[in-house]
């Protein structure tokens, strides 16, 4: 890491920070957790001091970040700060982040999981967050073909693409058996991958793009079982010389997580072909490949280009946005319409009982009578919860609204989630 750039940040640009704290049991928010920040090149300089709140979240804070065109020019000067958090909680093992990605303009999203203490090995937990792709230098991507043979082996053994709730992310190369499993939910793996992969300060198409492309190359690891027919025990590796990069515990941004919960379902596809376009990319500068430039993507979003029209420019027309209809773990699939206030019935019923199981970890958020009546005090629950997962605050149970209540229903649900 450049300990000049990150003790300094070289400008007067200021980026975002929300801290977000859950036990690693469990999706519970944990109440009161403090949190040090510091520049990760003088941990023992500490700028801000954080507490969560009922939610586990803290308020999101402003910090120094470089210039914003450093992130918007290849062969720039560091474009994020990186600082380091230390966080504590009673009950708790302490955890430590270091290089959590400050870019300007934009709100980093840190989730931190912490371990109760009672199940503590004793370790406590340290993360160390590497450069980001676009400025550390990492292997480029194998050349694979974009569409895997099908008929020859039998090996493929979905027969339609499914969203899956988690995939097994091997965290090293696909022969490294000393590197770690993590079970990862799909869309958190999704917006980890885009926010590594690529500058959230980059035009919204821009952005979009690059994550069908994501979405549509991990889909294809997915459907095609690939490293499972080759014997291994993972969906995908964190090694940008095989797959794409994944980094434990990092920072996320705001935007990408909302665009990621929305699209979530979408991948890229020919006519005539079922399995999801294993979709090359590359950074377009120190590297170049046959698909998608990320850099040149950034400057067809600067010129206006749409994110089809820049899946165009290097894929082809004939490559087109499909949409998944099948999503593992969730209780119910969205109704296809948006809830609001007038709605009634069973879709509504499920809607305020789920909100109501959720309130008994989130506090903030106001329990509802479950009588399958959207009124204004089910709007009001849903804002709240809108607010609490950042998501906008419509109060209309749209379609990235639906999947969220499910996904953390799901989550507060469990007793636990699957170990590594």
């Amino acid at each position: 890491m450049d300990v000049l750039n990150s003790t300094q940040p070289n400008g007067s640009a200021q980026g975002r920070l929300q801290v977000n704290v859950t036990a690693n049991i469990g999706l519970i928010p944990i109440q009161n957790a403090n949190i040090t920040i510091s520049y990760t090149g003088d941990p023992n300089n500490t700028l801000e001091t954080l507490t969560t709140d009922s939610s586990g979240q803290t308020d999101t804070v402003s910090l120094d970040a470089p210039p914003l065109e450093y992130s918007l020019t290849p062969n720039s000067p560091m474009p994020y700060s990186e600082y380091t958090l230390n966080v504590t909680a009673p009950g708790y093992e302490p955890v430590s982040v270091s290089g959590v990605e400050v870019l300007p303009d934009v709100t980093a999203l840190q989730n931190i999981e912490m371990t109760p203490t009672e199940t503590a090995t004793g370790d406590d937990e340290t993360i160390v967050i590497p450069d980001h792709t676009l400025y550390g230098d990492y292997p480029p991507k194998i050349p694979e073909d974009e569409i895997k043979p099908m008929d020859e082996s039998g090996e493929i053994v979905l027969s339609r693409v499914v969203i899956p709730e988690y995939i097994v992310v091997h965290d090293g190369a696909p022969t490294d058996s000393t590197a770690p499993n993590y079970y990862v939910r799909y869309q958190d793996y999704i917006k980890n991958v885009v926010s590594s992969e690529i500058y959230a300060t980059w035009p919204e198409s821009a952005i979009y793009a690059n994550t069908l492309a994501i979405m549509s190359f991990t889909l294809n690891r997915v459907y095609t079982e690939w490293y499972r027919n080759r014997g291994y025990n993972f969906t995908i590796t964190s090694s940008t010389a095989y797959d794409q990069k994944w980094i434990y515990g990092r920072n996320i941004y705001s935007n990408i997580d909302r665009l990621v919960d929305t699209i979530f379902a979408n991948f890229l596809s020919r006519p005539g072909v079922r399995q999801p376009i294993l979709t090359s990319y590359c950074d377009g500068r120190t590297v170049t490949c046959n698909g998608l430039s990320q850099w040149g993507s950034k400057y067809l979003g600067d010129e206006g280009y749409s994110a089809i029209e820049i899946i165009h420019y290097y894929y082809g027309n004939d490559m087109y946005i499909n949409t998944a209809t099948a999503i593992s773990g969730v209780p119910s699939s969205w109704p296809g319409y948006n809830l609001n206030i007038g709605a009634s019935g069973d879709k509504v019923l499920q809607i305020q009982q789920q909100l109501n199981r959720i309130a008994q970890n989130y506090p903030a958020i106001p329990r509802v009578a479950e009588d399958g009546i959207y009124g204004s005090g089910t709007a009001n629950s849903v804002r709240v919860f809108q607010g609490v997962f950042n998501l906008p605050q419509t109060g209309i149970v749209d379609y990235p609204t639906w999947y969220k209540i499910s996904d953390v229903y799901v989550g507060v649900s469990r007793i636990a989630e699957p170990g590594q």
